[in-house]
């Protein structure tokens, strides 16, 4: 049995790096795909907002703890989940698991030149590793049904059992979910800027700074212009308003964490 928590109405897996891993390689050797979100908190504020996103999280078959305000909003309102998983982790230990069990990967989005440069890196690290696939689509695409078809197409031939999308959120999700039907078997999972850091395009923060929840103040500093809004204007006052809302769930009662089985 696994379990979910509820952070602000969103329901996330209490799972750590280790058994997402595994739920994921379980789920493939039973023949059963999803969609894996991995929510920080951008997408939390997105999940108040938007009902359709919102639908598409809860529906999701695996919801992680990506960012370190989401753990400290759980363990604030007593309904602690046990860590962070990091998409830009997963990709990793997701790719170590995927050449031990021959199993392949496609990764799809990215800047011009990111997906291959990391198949490179990461066929290089893990021998054996399968990447049946890249593309980094021309922006609009979603919107051209023959970019789609092509895209769908690709997918289809290559036959991979998980496929990375690098797009940035909310597109990875909703592109991820509209291209299940392409792979039904298997596995989506939305890695933002992730295929960047392995390619080595985009330096990601040191160790210290992931842990202690300041990653996002490393990305700023190397794209002010792009992410100043987001951080600073939506994101550290939205924190606020998240752990103090955890703070009065814990008072009242009213944190929750609801059983339910893995898979």
């Amino acid at each position: 049995m696994a379990s979910r928590v509820d952070i602000a109405g969103v329901l996330i897996d209490a799972e750590t790096e280790r058994s997402t891993v595994e739920r994921v390689l379980r789920a493939l050797d039973e023949r059963r795909g999803g969609l894996m979100v991995t929510v920080n908190l951008d997408h939390i504020r997105r999940c108040r907002r938007d009902p359709r996103y919102r639908t598409l999280v809860a529906q999701s078959g695996l919801v992680v703890a990506d960012g370190m305000p989401v753990v400290w909003a759980s363990r604030v309102q007593g309904t602690p989940l046990p860590e962070r998983v990091a998409g830009s982790n997963l990709v990793w230990s997701l790719c170590e698991a995927c050449a031990s069990r021959g199993r392949s990967v496609y990764l799809l989005g990215g800047d011009p030149g990111a997906a291959e440069g990391a198949k490179a890196a990461l066929e290089q690290k893990y021998p054996g590793l399968r990447v049946v696939g890249t593309m980094a689509p021309a922006r609009g695409f979603e919107n051209d049904s023959a970019q789609m078809a092509r895209i769908e197409s690709d997918l289809r031939a290559s036959g991979a059992d998980i496929v990375f999308v690098a797009l940035g959120s909310p597109k990875q999700e909703f592109l991820g979910e509209r291209l299940r039907s392409a792979l039904p078997a298997a596995w989506f999972v939305g890695c933002g800027i992730t295929l960047g850091f392995v390619a080595g395009q985009v330096r990601r923060a040191p160790k210290g700074m992931q842990r202690a929840g300041l990653e996002w103040v490393h990305r700023l500093v190397q794209e002010p212009g792009r992410l100043g809004k987001r951080y600073l204007v939506d994101g550290i006052p939205f924190a606020m308003v998240l752990l103090s809302g955890a703070a009065w769930r814990r008072v009242t009662g009213r944190g929750r964490r609801l059983a339910q089985a893995a898979g």
